[in-house]
């Protein structure tokens, strides 16, 4: 089954999207920071990554996002977002914002397991 990396510094998230993902047979692996993140990224090239826009910093969500791509991976992102709502600001994947797809939080369960899988058979085909 496939590895999903969740980068998110809130605890919360971490645990109910590892779980939702976990009980679909996903092999999930976290961190709570951008640094970190890029860490487990790198070493264990992870088939999705859902990422979150604002850690420690408001952007640090976009930064690594971009500064993956920047290095040619591939891997498909999911970016949670709290952002839009809150500041009425609507976001769209391309150059500026490198992802795949954008979650707003909180995300359900079906509509997590949805995208995933959606971005997941994309992968498979390319």
């Amino acid at each position: 089954m496939a590895k999903i990396a969740i980068i998110d510094d809130d605890p919360d998230i971490l645990d109910a999207s590892s779980l939702v993902l976990q009980s679909k047979g996903y092999e999930v692996i976290t961190a709570t920071n951008p640094d970190d993140g890029y860490k487990i990224i790198k070493e264990q090239n992870p088939d999705l990554i859902i990422l979150d826009v604002m850690m420690n910093e408001p952007d640090d969500g976009f930064f690594l996002a971009q500064k993956l791509r920047r290095e040619k991976l591939e891997t498909p992102i999911i970016m949670y977002t709290s952002v839009s709502k809150t500041l009425g600001l609507e976001f769209a994947a391309g150059e500026m914002i490198p992802v795949d797809d954008f979650v707003e939080k909180p995300i359900s369960p079906e509509t997590l397991i949805d995208k995933v899988e959606k971005l997941l058979a994309i992968q498979s085909k390319e």
